[in-house]
């Protein structure tokens, strides 16, 4: 049932009972009770390939995530430490296109990386590497200078760097050289 004093209008605002009804049902017409506008805001739908105001959508998609990890790719390229970490290196394009999926959908974009590999399962999938301080400031070190090719807002690029800098010291598995 509708509530007679909040109808919404068609332009979505609920407009209620004028002021002199509203403060004779009070029974103090000197002080009239008053009420507010409800506003009724529709917000488009979330779906799960592109979730509306996420990172993803708000620093420009998979355009912008491949950007960087390409960028990161570069700096990998050519590191001793990590690039043996690789095993189809020197073709990188696998990884590249699957880092660029996890990321994409940890940042709110399609989830199409656990639809192809599963669950991220990041620590497992890193075991089989020696990952010790020395390779993940390496792997640090890249992915900033990756970061810093996109030149974002210093709030995302705060919030990117966080979750990496989170992200690359779990993966340590060794304190070994």
């Amino acid at each position: 049932m509708t509530d007679p004093e909040n109808v919404a209008d068609a332009a979505g605002v609920a407009e209620p009972k004028n002021v002199a009804e509203t403060a004779a049902e009070s029974g103090n017409a000197a002080d009239p009770v008053k009420r507010p506008k409800i506003r009724i805001i529709a917000k488009p739908a979330v779906t799960p390939d592109a979730p509306a105001d996420s990172m993803w959508e708000l620093i420009g998609g998979r355009d912008t995530f491949e950007k960087l990890v390409r960028e990161f790719y570069v700096g990998v390229a050519t590191d001793e430490v990590l690039l043996p970490m690789y095993p189809e290196q020197p073709d990188l394009e696998g990884a590249i296109q699957r880092l660029t999926g996890f990321l994409e959908q940890y940042w709110g974009g399609p989830n199409t990386y656990s639809q192809e590999r599963g669950h991220p399962r990041l620590r497992m999938r890193h075991m089989p590497f020696k990952v010790n301080p020395d390779a993940r400031d390496r792997w640090l070190h890249h992915m900033r200078n990756a970061l810093d090719t996109l030149e974002l807002p210093p709030l995302y690029d705060a919030e990117i760097w966080a979750y990496l800098d989170r992200a690359a010291h779990a993966m340590v598995n060794t304190f070994e050289d």
